[in-house]
């Protein structure tokens, strides 16, 4: 059985746990309202930036003048995704969700006989994937300084990945990242953003709006050459900003539960300690009493 002076410390420690795990709770509730915002601010502009290419790429012949990013290399054999976690833990599930999201797509894709390999945005994720999937990390984007997702830094994983996929390293990318839906939900999420995928609306559309006149000035293959690259950056702008918005609220949540945990911990301890002290007092008084009688 513990001291009273051991218990007396280990309540001290715990109550010094709880001021930490609560402070970075409230931290964590200022930063996510603002990230909440620039996720949901970015949705609207992603989501129809990607429509449109969509809608664009299911109206033009693939053919051997088309955009790579529209037309692929030919095959589909070799899958590149693109995993977007986070530099910091103290998060609860977050990465560990979009781990397993991302385990899930590769063993399906690992089971059809295609080659599976990945791009790692944000520490957490690599060493569980080099463990679950030895070799098969081929690069790196260093976020540890990043403290806010900028379209810059978006840009420059894009610019990367578009590059290898133009020297043909592999012939289709996936995106994974956690889509932030509240504080308590997050929905781990791996999409497909090259080569783009034509609408299916457009495509099922496409028979009964022939006779439509659309006119595209300049044509549909030089707006989707502009718009491609683009394209590919903001999605993955908008993954960061999801991700940020999801880790914050995964955060909070987590600390709360931690601050929860501490007081459930000083409680019972406080319990123990006063119990112990009072079986103390009732001793020396029991001893204080017999040696009274005795004399």
């Amino acid at each position: 059985m513990a001291s009273l002076k051991a218990l007396k410390l280990r309540i001290g420690s715990v109550k010094s746990t709880q001021k930490i795990t609560k402070a970075m709770k409230m931290v964590a509730a200022a930063k996510l309202r603002r990230a909440q915002s620039n996720a949901e601010a970015g949705r609207p502009y992603s989501q129809r930036l990607s429509d449109v290419v969509a809608s664009l790429a299911g109206r033009i012949t693939i053919g051997p003048e088309s955009p790579r990013l529209i037309g692929g290399t030919g095959s589909d054999q070799r899958h590149l995704i693109v995993v977007a976690a986070s530099d910091r833990g103290l998060a609860g599930a977050f990465n560990t969700n979009i781990v397993r999201a991302v385990r899930r797509a590769a063993d399906e894709l690992i089971g059809q006989g295609k080659d599976v390999s990945f791009f790692i945005v944000g520490r957490k994720s690599r060493p569980v994937l080099q463990r679950l999937f030895p070799g098969r990390i081929s690069g790196q984007h260093d976020t540890s300084e990043m403290k806010n997702p900028t379209y810059a830094d978006a840009q420059a994983v894009a610019s990367e990945v578009m590059r290898r996929f133009e020297n043909g390293e592999f012939d289709v990318v996936h995106l994974a990242y956690s889509n932030f839906r509240s504080v308590l939900a997050q929905e781990p999420t791996v999409d497909q953003i090259i080569p783009v995928r034509p609408s299916a609306a457009t495509a099922a559309a496409a028979p009964t709006t022939a006779s439509a006149v659309v006119e595209y000035e300049p044509d549909e293959e030089a707006i989707l050459a502009d718009l491609l690259p683009r394209n590919v950056a903001v999605q993955i702008y908008r993954a960061l900003l999801e991700n940020q918005a999801g880790f914050y609220g995964s955060q909070m949540t987590a600390m709360d539960n931690a601050t929860r945990n501490a007081g459930d911990m000083i409680n019972r301890l406080s319990i123990q300690y006063n119990r112990q002290r009072q079986a103390a007092i009732t001793t020396e008084l029991v001893e204080i009493i017999s040696g009274a009688e005795a004399l």
